[in-house]
């Protein structure tokens, strides 16, 4: 038991930390599925479907989580370990729970972990850690220490009993079905048994039981008349390829190839090894998989854009620019907006300027918080001798990746030669103030 507790003491310690630092995961197929799937959960929940976001994550664990604001992250080993996108759905409304009930971090009363449904991920990284670690590793904790956990603990299974509850309220009113809610549950359940999380640990976890959070939303669900519709047949079949390129970029290629071998001829598959071989170095066997997948459906938007970014990272830009455009043109997506800029730069061809320059500035302007797109807009400005617009674009990417001292010195680089009280100059005067306030908060703190 000292070992259970001391593995759990050491895990909250590092959720925040470790949830902060994953990298996001970003792809336009995927956003807009996500996006689509989210919205009437949203909509039913109060919010307001532009202001909510659901990040995907580049983490195999299964997890979901909050962390303040309207911002639902969640890890692609979810993705990869549902069955259906009415599973995600469910993990989606329980976030969103969280987000409605107001749910923050517990400041100073105990340990701080990003809130949400930490759905597997803690409960068998407590399994693990206490089979696996000696006395030693383990550590004894004080009594004090304990006794903050256990309130750590009781606030949050009150907190996730809540959001379990407001989740099932959520896809009530939205008129989607509770099935992939309890389904997904009952994966959890089965787990638990496996890692040897039982009903007499329950009072450890920040999380109650998964098969007690089933039993307590049956009800709710099976109640209602959305418990009987069908599933979206047009959002599982999305969900579906947008999880075969999920695997097949985040899996190493032997174990995608494994999964979807080379006789296995439908779009999932080949979805999948395009990334796989892409990945392994094998150009002409990725674009042979997606010249496959375009001639099934020759307008796809999203078949365009892998064959495009295939081809762009294999060093043949100009071969790149009439799938990318026609996926840009048909989606108007910012990512593929950035790649089809990127594409044109690439090409090194002068005459490729002016539309890098009309396409990236339209990328950021629809996501403007995209540091690689801003990159390449300040590639079209250098190019164009506008240094000053080209010391803005440098501010803006570094204003979002942190490095708050170059985007100060960028953008005073950029006042000094921006027409006075012009947007652009303005723009650069509030990335100088922010930068400068922001490192003077860091240095107050220190």
């Amino acid at each position: 038991m000292k070992k259970l507790v001391a593995a759990l003491m050491l895990l909250l310690a590092f959720v925040p930390q470790a949830a902060l630092a994953q990298s996001i995961l970003r792809d336009a197929e995927t956003e807009a599925l996500l996006a689509d799937m989210s919205r009437p959960i949203i909509v039913a929940a109060g919010l307001s479907p532009k202001d909510v976001q659901i990040v995907l994550v580049g983490d195999s664990s299964i997890n979901a989580f909050v962390a303040g604001g309207q911002i639902v992250f969640v890890h692609a080993g979810l993705v990869q370990a549902a069955d259906s996108a009415n599973e995600v759905q469910g993990v989606i409304a329980h976030e969103l729970g969280h987000v409605v009930g107001g749910h923050v971090p517990l400041g100073d009363r105990a340990y701080k972990p990003a809130l949400g449904i930490q759905l597997l991920s803690l409960l068998i990284g407590i399994a693990a850690a206490a089979a696996g670690s000696g006395e030693g590793a383990a550590g004894v904790i004080a009594a004090g220490q304990q006794a903050a956990l256990g309130n750590y603990l009781a606030f949050s299974r009150t907190q996730e009993a809540a959001a379990d509850a407001a989740g099932a309220r959520f896809l009530n009113g939205a008129g989607i079905t509770g099935k992939g809610y309890l389904s997904f549950f009952s994966k959890l359940t089965a787990l638990e048994y496996r890692y040897g999380i039982s009903r007499k640990d329950s009072f450890l976890l920040d999380h109650p039981v998964s098969s007690d959070r089933i039993a307590n939303l049956t009800d709710t669900l099976r109640s209602n008349p959305a418990w009987g519709k069908p599933l979206d047949g047009q959002l599982e079949e999305r969900f579906r390829r947008v999880k075969a390129k999920l695997n097949g970029y985040v899996d190493e290629p032997e174990v995608t190839l494994r999964k979807y071998p080379p006789t296995d001829t439908s779009v999932y598959a080949r979805y999948a090894r395009a990334y796989a071989y892409h990945k392994s170095g094998y150009p002409d066997k990725a674009d042979a998989e997606t010249q496959a997948l375009i001639a099934a459906a020759p307008h796809d938007p999203y078949f365009l854009e892998v064959r495009g970014q295939i081809l762009l990272e294999s060093g043949k830009p100009s071969q790149a620019l009439a799938p990318l455009r026609e996926a840009a043109q048909a989606t108007n997506a910012p990512l593929i907006l950035t790649t089809f800029g990127h594409a044109l730069i690439a090409t090194e061809d002068k005459n490729n300027v002016a539309e890098a320059e009309k396409v990236l500035r339209l990328a950021v302007a629809r996501d403007q918080e995209n540091p690689f797109a801003w990159y390449q807009l300040g590639v079209v400005y250098e190019r164009k001798g506008d240094n000053a617009r080209a010391m803005l674009a440098t501010a803006e990417r570094a204003s979002l990746t942190g490095d708050l001292r170059t985007a100060a010195f960028a953008a005073r680089g950029a006042l000094a030669g921006l027409p006075p009280n012009s947007t652009d100059w303005i723009r650069a005067q509030d990335i100088v103030l922010t930068a400068q306030n922001q490192l003077q908060d860091a240095k107050d703190r220190r």
